[in-house]
């Protein structure tokens, strides 16, 4: 029912806009038809919309994944180096949180480890709204930065690199069955900020999936409860990518040049100094506005990114 609700959703947007296209077309012939030019800012300004709402709706023709529509869980990790590395984690987060700020996505951070002096080890944070997983699955892979160092007394130039992973989220029982004497359960303290009640009591959770070593933890939450509900809907999660990848390779349809999210799998370079761009090297797609990329402007890496990906289909 959920899935035939979202057909109807979808075949009415583009009635929708077929109704819209035939109206402004009518206006149109018949300004043209009684000379009237004084139709032809409005029919200018209606015409760029629907433009704009095409060019949405026609990206979304480019998903293919079953799981496209699904919520996203991006879990950031910082590679060697340190605060450099941990900075340039937070950065990243930062930059997501903003995306889907722009496209009126809600966000949750399910889980964080702060660093020694700034950033962030890791997070994990869900991206909720329709194609939220479809649009981000492309950022799965380790990002670099190349900068003058704020941390580095020489102010001198550095790299740094996080990983980045992109799941959708799972629909529970309907997605993955797990049996609960596969799962291990475990407590402890809370580490970084969060008040007394959070460093005294053990209200941290881990959840181990035994079969698969597959872990997700949780300790943002002010109760046990809380944490275990977020910790088992990551291990949801990661099972669920774990058995897409396993059917991928299967059937065979691995996407051409789709890189996995491991370190050494470059996919983006993003460069501050001497001289500012950001470039994907993957679709070969390069901006010179890495201020606004890092800001959540990310559509024209993720539609070039999604371009590529049919192409190579």
């Amino acid at each position: 029912m959920r899935h035939l609700g979202t057909m109807k959703n979808q075949v009415h947007t583009w009635r929708s806009l077929e109704r819209k296209v035939a109206d402004l077309y009518d206006v149109a012939a018949l300004a043209v038809e009684e000379g009237d030019s004084s139709l032809e800012p409005e029919v200018d300004r209606e015409l760029s919309e629907l433009t704009a709402q095409f060019d949405g709706l026609e990206s979304q023709l480019m998903f293919s994944s079953d799981y496209d529509r699904r919520n996203a869980i991006i879990s950031l990790h910082s590679g060697a180096g340190g605060i450099e590395s941990q900075d340039w984690a937070s950065m990243l987060l930062r930059m997501y949180l903003r995306w889907a700020e722009r496209h009126h996505y809600q966000t949750e951070i399910l889980d964080s480890s702060p660093g020694e002096e700034a950033g962030i080890k890791s997070a994990v944070v869900e991206v909720k709204g329709e194609y939220a997983y479809g649009y981000l699955r492309g950022e799965r892979g380790v990002h670099r930065l190349v900068r003058l160092s704020p941390f580095d007394a020489d102010h001198a130039r550095h790299t740094s690199f996080a990983l980045a992973e992109v799941i959708p989220e799972a629909e529970g029982v309907l997605d993955i069955d797990i049996n609960p004497a596969d799962l291990k359960v475990e407590t402890f303290r809370s580490s970084g900020p969060g008040g007394q009640h959070m460093q005294k009591t053990s209200s941290a959770v881990r959840i181990t999936h035994l079969p698969t070593g597959i872990v997700a933890t949780c300790q943002e939450g002010r109760s046990q409860y809380q944490n275990k509900e977020v910790a088992q809907r990551i291990l949801y999660a990661r099972l669920l990518d774990r058995e897409i990848k396993i059917r991928e390779k299967e059937s065979d349809t691995l996407r051409g040049e789709h890189v996995d999210a491991a370190w050494g799998n470059q996919i983006r370079s993003y460069v501050l100094h001497p001289y500012q761009m950001v470039k994907d090297h993957r679709t070969g797609y390069e901006t010179g506005n890495a201020e606004a990329v890092l800001d959540g402007n990310l559509d024209k890496l993720i539609d070039a990114y999604l371009r590529f990906e049919v192409g190579e289909k």
